[in-house]
């Protein structure tokens, strides 16, 4: 995937990877938007766009597959594609019961395989523009943070990415959801 950073096309490959992403691809577009953004630093924000919409677009596709095709190939995602289970699922369909918006948020935003978020919202018919709404804005931020970065500090910080960026995203969201519940009790 990384071979992309060095081609014209590039720009492109990350649209692809990131809409298949969303919805079957096992393999984040995150280490080709860092590679695209080192080698052109002053263009990282327009891939962290192309990131966020291809995303976007793709967890789309994937809502679409699992509200109007899930029957007919549920059993093809539970045994081909990581992350997608049925244990997953029911994990996912409870965290909707509980959050909403904020399971789409959390799931876009963190290391959690999103895709199971993107078919399960369909399948189990979450608000559609609420879907949306979480999706742009939990990988709009996730992505243009890390381009933000890059364009901003360069090589170090994105080292620095790479290396923790599990543990960075996981402190980000458990910050985010004490937050929540310090406004809650305060009201």
């Amino acid at each position: 995937m990384l071979g992309w950073a060095d081609h014209r096309s590039g720009p492109a490959a990350l649209g692809v990877i990131s809409f298949a992403e969303s919805s079957f691809f096992p393999i984040p577009p995150d280490p080709l938007l860092l590679a695209l953004s080192l080698g052109k630093p002053k263009k990282a924000l327009l891939f962290a766009a192309i990131c966020t919409l291809g995303s976007v677009l793709g967890g789309m596709f994937g809502y679409l597959l699992g509200s109007l095709l899930w029957s007919g190939i549920g059993d093809f995602f539970f045994t081909y594609i990581p992350g997608v289970s049925p244990e997953s699922f029911a994990t996912v369909q409870d965290w909707y019961q509980r959050w909403g918006f904020w399971a789409v948020f959390m799931a876009g935003f963190t290391p959690l395989p999103y895709k199971v978020f993107t078919l399960s919202s369909g399948v189990f018919a979450i608000s559609f523009p609420i879907f949306v709404v979480a999706s742009a804005i939990s990988r709009g931020l996730r992505f243009f943070i890390e381009a933000g970065l890059v364009y901003f500090y360069g090589p170090p910080i994105s080292r620095f990415i790479d290396r923790h960026f599990n543990r960075l995203a996981w402190a980000f969201g458990a910050l985010l959801i004490l937050g929540f519940f310090a406004v809650k009790l305060l009201h």
